[in-house]
């Protein structure tokens, strides 16, 4: 009796914490696309199902778009107005955020657009004034008690409802997107809790981002939605095909994804502007040839700071899980809040949202700014053409240097112990706001250089007096760049992104010489960016795909067992109990068995994978009458005849893997690895002129990886 006949539920599903396999899976795939072309032909209902089923893609990521871009704005906006609370409220209406609510006003002067009388500050709120050292007191004590109230809240809501809600989540979804499981780490708690917390986070003054947890909240989206559609819900690989297997045709509609997200982004109007870019810039000022050697100074700068950055914070987040620190993270959270609020409040630059400091960075003055960087002497004086040409700095300047030094010195500080506590927390803002400081600082000094000592040779030829030579805020965009590609080793997409980020086209050629030195000194200095780091410190099964393994190992020298071992646990096709397999699954913890046709001839015929054996005997026990412990279990095509008073045969072919990938033991391991990589295996059979000698898992390939790289292999936790 064959009860495999009809589909047993959990049958081709994984355990928590294992790898896919990749191409059993778009087998499957292919399968299921087969049969629905098929029928389509048959008649009209099943070929309106076809096109249906073939539809269902662009219809999943216009939900996507849409779903993704709404909490996008909804998270950007309400971390305005909750960093905003910190310092006061408006009157006029509680849900505007400060910036907002003198928009609205009557009595806002030029000079001092940032007042208005329908914003108050707490010290007006609480004693009726904001002048005086009390009332300076009053505004410190509300500020640092509200940042910890955010902080609280945010690690309180992840520790009891979301665990996997922390960090920025791109190493983890780096990891699923390659075939990890980790079950509810996209799930619903997940994506409330991470978009509730990530507000919270933001708003509490940390140093820290929300666009990488942006990224975990948007795969979260597509994750939920993604059980809407038979084609994605039983399909592991299919709602994966970004990472070892990439079809075009999700390229297309990875496109349409974000293009929708971006509209649904534009009508919301989060940093009302009327434009999609976070920090767009205007100026347009042309670049000379001889500032590349400053930008290149700043490209060694992000590089050097990448990889100290990389080393510290990998320290730190190991001392966090090897000691009773990490029983803590409650009271972690809340003492770096406190130390960040305390030491943030009195500098006018670490006491604004990052966000709104690195956009003052990348603005170049104009004559209706009034911050302190725009301080110069003879700042109404204009060039023939309009412009406003290079001028020597004021007081303001000098004051907002010395700021934005002490500032440096916080953000790079702070940051390496913020990365990694257990609440939402990107590093894109962080690093960008590092690089665009030293930018700024750099550009000042640049542009006063120019200003006095436009006689010397490296100016005279292109920069005359009264021009506009320097564009200070060129340079704190260039130096994001930088110390955001030292962090994270990006280099094409980087210099996109700050695209996307500011607007800035012109810039390409010194936005592309800081991220190439930024990460050629970063990678003389460690090879791993910020993510592949944590993924390595997590222990994850993630094969990076851009290493390339140059050592001559075969795979018998990988493979298990291997000599003096014992001996390899297989399975007989024909002439194993239900009690004899039901023995070898608790005896072991291996993910799969190979199937053989004898333990004398080691002829292989097929993988069977452990929790498909599980469900399919106890389905079996539960449904076909007569299976007891003493019943054959049959991998054949065919079972002969049961004789009188004996058990009935249990047949499971359906459930064997008639096509394990198989190399032979003399295969250099530099082709095993690359087989890995490219068809996304979880494991391979080795054998010999026919004959099963040993297999060889993921875990196996990245254990030999890291001893190859002289670095622990036991710090490979997963299969």
């Amino acid at each position: 009796m064959d009860f495999l006949e009809e589909p047993i539920p959990g049958v081709g599903t994984y355990d928590d914490f294992n790898t896919i396999d990749w191409v059993r899976e778009k087998s499957r795939d292919r399968d299921r696309h087969r049969e629905i072309t098929n029928k389509s032909k048959e008649s009209t209902w099943a070929l309106i199902h076809s096109v249906s089923d073939a539809f269902s893609g662009w219809l999943l990521m216009l939900l996507i778009g849409l779903l993704s871009g709404s909490l996008a704005g909804l998270i950007d906006i309400s971390a305005h107005w909750m960093t905003d609370l910190k310092e006061g409220i408006c009157t006029s209406g509680i849900w505007f955020n400060h910036e907002h609510c003198c928009w609205n006003s009557n009595h806002v002067t030029f000079e001092n657009r940032d007042k208005c009388p329908e914003w108050n500050s707490w010290s007006q709120l609480i004693i009726s004034t904001n002048e005086g050292a009390f009332a300076y007191i009053v505004n410190y004590f509300m500020y640092v008690l509200w940042a910890l109230l955010f902080a609280f809240l945010a690690v309180s809501l992840v520790k009891v409802f979301a665990p996997y809600a922390c960090g920025s989540g791109i190493p983890e979804i780096k990891t699923i997107l390659s075939g990890f499981i980790i079950r509810g780490y996209l799930g619903k708690w997940t994506l409330m809790i991470k978009t509730i917390t990530l507000v919270l986070a933001v708003s509490s003054g940390l140093s820290l981002g929300k666009e990488g947890p942006l990224v975990h909240v948007a795969c979260c989206c597509g994750n939920i939605l993604c059980h809407c559609f038979n084609k994605y819900r039983k399909n592991e690989a299919k709602r994966r095909e970004v990472s070892y297997y990439f079809p075009l045709k999700t390229l297309w509609r990875s496109f349409f994804a974000a293009l929708v997200a971006a509209f649904t982004l534009r009508s919301i109007n989060p940093f009302g502007n009327s434009r999609l870019v976070l920090f767009y810039v205007e100026f347009h000022t042309p670049w000379h040839l001889f500032e590349l050697v400053p930008f290149i100074l700043l490209g060694i700068f992000g590089g050097l700071w990448g990889a100290l950055f990389i080393r510290t914070n990998i320290a730190w987040c190991r001392k966090r899980k090897t000691t009773q620190l990490g029983k803590y993270p409650v009271v972690e959270v809340l003492v770096v809040t406190a130390i960040t609020a305390i030491l943030a409040f009195p500098n006018e630059y670490t006491r604004v949202s990052t966000s709104e400091l690195i956009s003052e960075l990348f603005n170049d003055c104009g004559l209706l700014d009034s911050s302190k960087l725009c301080d110069y002497k003879n700042r109404f004086n204009t060039s023939k053409a309009g412009e406003l040409p290079d001028r020597p700095a004021g007081v303001g300047v000098y004051s907002a240097m010395w700021q934005l030094a002490l500032t440096l010195i916080l953000k790079i500080v702070i940051t390496i112990f913020t990365f990694g506590m257990k609440i939402p927390s990107g590093l894109f803002i962080p690093s960008m706001a590092v690089g665009a400081i030293a930018g700024r600082l750099l550009g000042v000094g640049m542009e006063q250089l120019a200003y006095y000592h436009h006689d010397w040779a490296i100016f005279n030829s292109w920069c005359s007096q009264g021009a506009d030579c320097i564009t200070p805020g060129l340079y704190a965009m260039v130096g994001a760049a930088a110390c955001l590609g030292g962090v994270t080793r990006m280099t094409v997409s980087l210099v996109v992104i700050m695209f996307e980020l500011t607007g800035g086209l012109e810039y390409i050629v010194p936005l592309m010489a800081a991220a190439m030195t930024s990460k050629w000194v970063a990678d003389a200095l460690g090879r791993e960016g910020i993510y592949d780091a944590h993924i390595r410190l997590n222990g994850y099964p993630f094969l990076e795909a851009k290493e390339e393994f140059a050592h001559k190992t075969l795979a018998m020298d990988v493979m298990k067992p291997r000599r003096n071992d014992p001996l390899l646990t297989v399975l007989t096709q024909d002439s194993m109990t239900v009690e004899d397999v039901e023995t070898i699954i608790s005896e072991t913890t291996y993910s799969g068995f190979p199937v053989v046709v004898s333990r004398e001839s080691q002829r292989l015929v097929g993988f069977v994978l452990r929790r498909d054996l599980i469900i399919s005997i106890e389905n079996a026990r539960k449904k076909q009458d007569g299976v007891v412990s003493t019943s054959i279990i049959y991998f054949t095509e065919h079972s002969p005849p049961v004789p009188p008073y004996t058990p009935p045969t249990l047949k499971l072919r359906n459930i064997l893997d008639l096509s394990p990938f198989t190399v032979t033991d003399l295969t250099p391991m530099e082709i095993v690895v690359d087989i890995f990589r490219k068809l996304g295996l979880r494991q391979c059979l080795v054998t010999h002129n026919g004959r099963l000698l040993g297999i060889i898992t993921k875990k196996d390939v990245l254990k030999h990886i890291a001893q190859m790289a002289n670095q622990d292999p036991d710090s490979i936790l997963f299969n």
